[in-house]
Parts: structure tokens; sequence; C-alpha cells
């Protein structure tokens, strides 16, 4: 999950004053505000942005009273400050830069009324999976990606089968430099078991993956083409391990195949 982005205002050493007066412009300071936020700090105090910043607290609530006059903080109910509506405006504007939200989101809409289980759309930066869009079924599920969250790429049939479409040469060079996180105990964290895992995607055309990202989720994903022939973004269902068992596997499998190809037919009408 995403982590706090709080080293360059850390107040853990004395280093920290110093390096604000070589960075104190009003920007600066507001965007070392708004990287506080994280997964495990979703509100933060005028105290505790005073000791990032190593400013007075007078002056770090004048910053904050600045972005929540912006809209990007607004007052918590049970108090300090947490993410305002401007920020969710520029995440959902960020998502439709990607170009593949409004054509895949019907799609998804789709899927997830025929199967009833949550569909994903994401896609690769480097070597993390990002999650674009998620449609939630009528029974929720916790799983590791929402929107916006980015994960390794070694766990999750989204992952898997966005990193299989690479030449093999690339995707071996990509597993090899990064650090294999082990989410569950069925995820492949050694390099030559994922490049056959990889292999076996890359023939089939696509991806199932039981509890290798959240326990007891199922994952089922399908790469999307763009116009170009290029794969840029997967289509995939999360659902319980108990709800889709053997004899319902290849149901939903067809049915993640179709909808990646409906999309990939509309990107391409669009390109």
């Amino acid at each position: 999950m995403m982590s706090c982005m709080s080293g360059q205002g850390s107040s853990s050493g004395p280093a920290a004053p110093s390096h604000y007066r070589e960075r104190n412009s009003t920007a600066d300071r507001a965007l070392d505000i708004l990287g506080l936020f994280c997964d495990t700090r979703l509100c933060v105090s005028a105290q505790e942005v005073a000791q990032a910043l190593g400013t007075a607290r007078s002056t770090a609530y004048r910053y904050v009273q600045s972005l929540v006059g912006a809209g990007f903080l607004e007052e918590a109910p049970a108090g300090g400050f947490r993410l305002g509506p401007r920020v969710l405006e520029l995440g959902r504007l960020a998502r439709r830069s990607y170009g593949l939200s409004d054509v895949a989101l019907p799609v998804m809409l789709e899927l997830c009324e025929k199967l009833g289980e949550t569909v994903l759309l994401t896609r690769r930066a480097g070597a993390h999976a990002i999650c674009l869009e998620r449609v939630e079924a009528d029974h929720p599920i916790r799983i590791s990606y929402e929107r916006g969250s980015t994960l390794p790429v070694n766990a999750g049939a989204s992952a898997l089968v966005l990193i299989a479409q690479l030449p093999p040469a690339e995707s071996k060079a990509l597993l090899k430099r990064e650090r294999l996180q082990q989410f569950t105990p069925r995820t492949l964290t050694k390099v030559e078991e994922l490049l056959a895992r990889l292999e076996s995607i890359r023939a089939d055309g696509y991806c199932v993956a039981r509890g290798e990202l959240d326990e007891n989720i199922l994952g089922v994903a399908a790469p999307i083409v763009d116009a170009s022939g290029a794969v840029t973004a997967a289509v995939s269902v999360a659902a319980l391990e108990t709800r889709v068992p053997d004899e319902r596997l290849p149901e939903v499998v067809a049915a993640v195949v179709d909808a990646a190809a409906r999309v990939s037919d509309r990107l391409a009408l669009a390109g």
C-alpha cells in the first residue's frame, strides 16, 4: 500500500529546519503538507504539520488554512484536517486523462451485473500496477486494490497479466531489480517461478490467481489492447474463492476475457 511521503519534512532529526531554509516557498510547503497523507494517516493536525515543516504552529496553521480555502483540505469531523474535495476532483480528472475510464466503465458495469462480483481496471506504471477504477458488487469485499492504489507487479491477477505482456527479457529484468513482496503464503517471490507463471499467462491470454494478494480472494484478469496493438491495461474480477468453485470458473474467465476484448475494440474505434 502507499507509504507516507513525509521524508522531506521529517522532524526526526535536526536537519529539517535547515532543509526548509532551502525550500521555503509557499508551493513547496503546500506540496509537503499534502504529501503527509497516506493510508495510515488520513488526517493531520496543525501540530503535526508544524513538526514536519519545522515551523511554528501558527505558521503551519496559516499554510493549512490556505489549503482549506482552496479546497485541497477540509476540517475533519473528529478534529484535524483531511484531504478535501478539490483533491478528489483532481483524482477523477487524472483517471480520465488516461483515456480508459470512459471507455471501460460501461463494460465494467455490465460485467459486474452479469457476474455479481467486483470489477477492477488497472494499468502498469513501471514496477507497479495502479487501480484506475473499481465497480463494487452488492456484496463488497475487502481487497488491496482501491482506486488510485499502487501495488507491486508480482502478486494478483491484474498485475501478473500486465507484466506477462512484456517481452520476456524485459519482464525478467524488471523482476530481478525489484523487491518481490510476500503478501500471502501463496505469493510467488522467486523470479524463475514467476517467469514460468508469466509464460503460462501469455499462452492462456488471461490470469487466474487464488489468494496471492489477499487471502481467500480469487482474481481473474485479461489484458486490454489499445489502438496501436499494445497492452495498455487489464480488466479483472475479484471474488471470494468460495463464490467461484471450479465448475463456475470457466464462466468467469470467459466473461472477463470477453469484457477485455470489448474494451479493446472500443479503444481501437476511439483511436
